[in-house]
């Protein structure tokens, strides 16, 4: 009888071919990284210039990716070579991407924690010229004309969307659909003087007033909801429309009570996120609130504060001692921050409380 062998496949191999082993990446990884730091420090002993972190870390991700796509393409093949090149210039791509949001993280926590105290919460820098004071004044004016600037911009965006998916045919919507995509382009700073201009026509020039910024920044909010607005409603199923066109509905009805409500958790999402893009506008409130010291809870009348502004303000405008300005403005730049990461998060949640419900 003729014997027949069986091959089992080695610990390197599967049915698929060769593999290398988990570990291979990792200590490739390494040893690449180590052979960097070591090559720096020769070349920096020898030349007595400093030792450069970021330049031996980029040779040495380089250097493993050369090594283990001649391993993979050397073990694994020509394919598996490319794919694991692609993998390693992906994640590098990404962790190149983080280092500049790491380091203004830790650069604004490092250097505004120090002022967050609770005399920066409830006072304003009215009557100070020096240490102490805070930012209550310029985060009340946040909170007003940013308020403001939703009120005008969610129900026009939200209307103008409805009105894209809903009603919109022929040169009309073509004519608003291409004016919405450059409102979305236009720097901030036009914006700003488009609303100073507006309101300098009818109370005259040098007119500076909460709601002045708040149209500014209307101008700015309202493309991002429309936008954000009219991709959502398209996600609606024609089924349900349909559907409740079959039961004699209105359209209008229909709209408010099917289409709306699907879609409720998209839509809130992209207004978050709008008010998350201009709650740090500078520009436009600079031109149209102006600053001031004091407090000023009307929106028609003088000027208000904000925490942009506020923190142009006091990093520009530097008086004695110099630290106690500097340290204000950190505290407001952290503040900010805090308070858009809170509304990506509140953006999160409330499009999960107001998904749709799959299951019975």
């Amino acid at each position: 009888m003729t014997s027949i062998t069986v091959r089992t496949p080695s610990a390197g191999s599967t049915l698929a071919g060769n593999r290398l082993s988990r570990r291979t990446p990792w200590l490739t990884l390494a040893a690449s990284l180590v052979a960097a730091y070591l090559l720096f420090l020769l070349l920096s002993a020898a030349s007595g210039n400093g030792f450069s972190v970021v330049g031996a870390t980029l040779v040495g991700l380089l250097g493993y990716l050369t090594v283990i796509t001649s391993l993979s393409a050397a073990v694994e093949g020509r394919r598996q070579a490319v794919d694991r090149f692609i993998t390693g210039v992906v994640t590098g791509a990404f962790l190149l991407a983080m280092v500049p949001l790491v380091s203004v993280a830790i650069t604004v926590i490092g250097n505004g924690i120090a002022r967050f105290d609770t005399e920066f919460f409830n006072s304003s820098m009215r009557n100070v010229t020096g240490e102490g004071g805070g930012a209550l004044h310029a985060m009340v004016g946040t909170l007003l004309i940013t308020l403001a600037a939703t009120i005008i911009s969610v129900p026009l965006g939200l209307m103008t969307s409805i009105y894209l998916v809903e009603y919109g045919r022929g040169r009309l919507a073509r004519t608003i659909t291409f004016l919405v995509d450059v409102m979305t382009g236009i720097p901030s700073i036009v914006a700003g003087l488009f609303a100073y201009a507006l309101f300098a026509l009818f109370l005259g020039p040098g007119v500076r007033m909460g709601i002045a910024g708040a149209v500014a920044l209307s101008v700015l909010m309202i493309p991002v909801v429309v936008r954000s607005s009219e991709e959502m409603l398209r996600l609606v199923p024609n089924e349900l429309r349909e559907a409740a066109y079959a039961l004699g509905v209105p359209k209008w009805r229909t709209i408010l009570k099917v289409v709306l409500p699907t879609s409720i958790a998209g839509i809130t999402t992209g207004i978050m996120l709008a008010i998350a893009r201009v709650i740090g506008e500078t520009a436009p409130l600079l031109i149209t609130a102006g600053f001031t010291a004091s407090m000023n809870y009307d929106l028609f009348n003088d000027r208000m504060q904000s925490l942009p502004v506020y923190v142009y303000t006091q990093f520009a405008n530097q008086g004695n001692p110099a630290f106690a300005f500097l340290e204000r403005a950190w505290a407001a730049a952290l503040l900010l921050i805090l308070i858009v990461m809170a509304l990506n998060l509140l953006a999160r949640l409330i499009a999960r409380w107001f998904a749709p419900k799959s299951g019975r």
